[in-house]
């Protein structure tokens, strides 16, 4: 492949340089592509150095030579020894998340890569902030998103989910399990598959519920809403079925017998994930107006330069990036 990828930096404080700069070092010879790293040059410097990386990081111009380039819209470096969650670092990292997005919408980038942020050290900076995919959903102009998770275990087994919602508390999530969310989660994912050239696409749907709801008796969230919705998909063509009890669902998705699961809220779709692909999960989201791809951890403050982070999840990251790209480049 050859194109364009943007990476914003994330916060600086937390383990995202690291990760950067490992990952991209492996993927340095795998294709021609090339890519823009939005972020701080000076911690980019100091991190490459301190690791030995010696990654070679060149200022970004609008026709550069060279393959690994540093933007920074900010006009002034932020100072050495910030502390974990530092107001300026979580500051920083949203102004590079936009300018990504902003690279992106123009379609000067092919597609874009973020580094982890703290939601709490944002709100603390004074900014709103849910998440990176609700602040690029609005970015873009579109509530017409979803969060899909996907990674695949030593063995090759892919676990892809889908989820109907995302930041919700459990007290409120009775009242956010809606059909349109439903409906676009199932639909999102199966455009997904097609995104991704998978050779087929069956869905299956999560209850919300233990047990689906046990005919009514334990809730009726899957006769009244979620049910409804799967028949309707069906009739639209869509290889979908359920609601399925969700410790059930998952057996059968990770043996091969779905290629997305749907999952009704976060923690039922990402605590499987999570077993079956801590180190190597993507966080992937549908429905903006272009590629947006993340690994599936935190900031991960305890270890930031210490030279501990593994980069496995921001290189799988990188990668579907590249995928994704190279086949919307082919239809």
């Amino acid at each position: 492949m050859t194109g364009w990828i943007a990476i914003s930096l994330g916060d600086v404080t937390g383990i995202g340089p690291e990760v950067t700069l490992k990952a991209l070092a492996a993927e340095a010879n795998a294709d021609e592509t090339k890519y823009l790293i939005i972020g701080d040059p000076g911690v980019l410097a100091r991190t490459n150095e301190k690791l030995g990386i010696n990654l070679p990081l060149t200022p970004y111009s609008g026709a550069p030579k060279g393959k690994f380039f540093v933007h920074d819209p900010l006009p002034d470096e932020l100072p050495q020894g910030l502390a974990p969650g530092s107001p300026a670092a979580a500051r920083a990292a949203v102004a590079w998340l936009t300018d990504a997005g902003q690279r992106c919408l123009k379609q000067e980038m092919d597609a874009m890569v973020t580094a982890p942020v703290n939601k709490e050290a944002i709100l603390r900076s004074g900014q709103a902030f849910i998440g990176q995919t609700e602040y690029l959903s609005a970015l873009a102009g579109t509530e017409k998103t979803a969060m899909m998770l996907l990674g695949e275990d030593g063995n090759g087994r892919w676990l892809r989910v889908t989820l109907a919602t995302t930041h919700v508390p459990m007290k409120l999530l009775t009242t956010q399990i809606r059909a349109d969310k439903i409906e676009l989660a199932i639909r999102l994912a199966n455009e997904a598959c097609n995104d991704l050239k998978l050779p087929r696409c069956r869905i299956g749907v999560c209850g919300l519920n233990p047990h689906a709801g046990e005919g009514g008796e334990l809730g009726r969230e899957e006769i009244d809403i979620i049910e409804p919705v799967v028949k309707a998909a069906r009739v639209q063509g869509v290889n979908v079925a359920g609601p399925f009890a969700a410790d059930t669902l998952f057996h059968y998705a990770y043996r091969g017998d779905y290629e997305v699961v749907i999952a009704m809220y976060h923690d039922q779709g990402l605590v499987p994930l999570k077993m079956v692909a801590f180190e190597t999960g993507v966080n992937w989201t549908l429905g903006l107006p272009f590629i947006r791809t993340s690994p599936d951890h935190g900031t991960a403050y305890d270890i930031a330069g210490h030279g501990k982070a593994s980069p496995s999840s921001m290189q799988s990251a990188i990668r579907l990036a590249k995928q994704l790209a190279a086949n919307r480049g082919k239809k």
